[in-house]
């Protein structure tokens, strides 16, 4: 029971067939500080009911209602007081940013589109499929034209007029949405590619219903068509919220191969001028990082992640770090390994000099110098 709070229980006299009838009577509870426990006879008017029930589950609140705006006057002028002495992660009286919110509803509704009948609450007939799509790409198009139009007020010079926004974002809206088939050939090859590297997969279906790696992959795959627009904002917006979703983190800048596989892939991370060929499998706990970020300025917009060639395995807990590290074709890099050189194709990169030993427990405790 949470104090200074009124709770109810109605115990209520039906007739056989469950319906209250007019003259019984039910009982109310109440448990609060001033009232434990004491039972207050109503009528079953629904006038008189739920003004039983306002006064019982609010009284607490209204009388202490005074106080608690006076607190919270308080509260707001201290927050205020903190926007004008706290700068740098303020937004006011700028320009309208897009919508975490409304990217988050449109990338789900692409994720509709390119894998229907997955991502719906019911089942969707062959005989709904055409004008199902139309409402759908009609409703994307105008939501994904006005984020792209705050994005690219946020970025652009303000000489740029409104007309000449309204044409970008319409073109880059319409450009992007036509990317959208050759997005799903590519991800048919991701979703093979999983169902064919993985023992455990019972299923295609399963692989698109029940595998993170396929979700957070499209996701990319769909912010990439945007990045390479170079439209701002709005593909971190949309990779960050697969991230969120899944636990795999794929930059939208980074270029994906056909046939591309995570297997599992908590926290499995990789970065903006990444590139990876075709057939390549990694595992979770994979980093696929820049070597160095000390001097953040001179970094921007160069390489800094590796390139991983075609028919790659990189195992669990790898690193591999640097805008000029190569991983060769054919290769393996084995679990937990740390690399910041370049590998030539058809190598095993493993660890070495690691040794652990097994003891029994019983002779630990007998003698801990075993």
């Amino acid at each position: 029971m949470v104090r200074g709070f009124a709770a109810l229980t109605a115990f209520q006299k039906l007739d056989p067939s469950g319906v209250l009838r007019e003259g019984s009577t039910f009982n109310v509870h109440v448990q609060s500080q001033e009232n434990r426990g004491a039972v207050f006879p109503a009528s079953n008017s629904a006038a008189a009911e739920m003004e039983a029930r306002w006064c019982l589950a609010f009284g607490d609140r209204l009388r202490n209602s005074a106080r608690v705006n006076s607190r919270v006057n308080e509260l707001a002028d201290e927050l205020v007081a903190s926007y004008a002495r706290v700068g740098g992660i303020n937004h006011l009286d700028g320009k309208n940013l897009p919508s975490k919110t409304a990217m988050a509803g449109i990338t789900l509704d692409l994720l509709r589109l390119l894998f229907p009948g997955f991502f719906d609450e019911r089942v969707l007939h062959s005989s709904e499929l055409r004008p199902q799509v139309d409402r759908l790409l009609t409703s994307v198009a105008e939501r994904l034209e006005t984020e792209i139009g705050k994005a690219l007020e946020y970025s652009v010079a303000d000489a740029t007029t409104k007309r000449k926004l309204r044409a970008i974002r319409r073109e880059l809206t319409l450009e992007f949405l036509g990317c959208l088939p050759r997005v799903r050939e590519l991800l048919q090859t991701d979703m093979e590619a999983a169902y064919q590297g993985d023992p455990a997969a019972l299923s295609r279906e399963e692989i698109i219903v029940a595998y993170p790696c396929i979700e957070a992959i499209a996701v990319q795959r769909l912010a990439h068509q945007l990045f390479h627009r170079r439209v701002p904002l709005i593909p971190r917006i949309m990779t960050e919220w697969a991230h969120f979703r899944t636990g795999i983190d794929l930059h939208p800048g980074a270029w994906l191969g056909t046939h591309f596989f995570i297997d599992h892939g908590t926290g499995t991370v990789v970065g903006e001028t990444t590139e990876i060929g075709d057939h390549v499998k990694i595992y979770h706990g994979v980093t696929l990082g820049a070597k160095s970020t000390a001097d953040v300025e001179t970094l921007r917009g160069r390489k800094r992640h590796p390139t991983i060639r075609d028919h790659v395995t990189i195992y669990p807990g790898a690193t591999i770090l640097g805008g000029d590290t190569v991983i060769g074709a054919h290769s393996t890099i084995g679990g937990n390994v740390f690399l910041t050189t370049s590998v030539p194709a058809y190598s095993l990169a493993i660890i070495e000099g690691i040794s652990v030993k097994v003891l029994k427990k019983r002779d630990r405790l007998l003698d801990p110098n075993v």
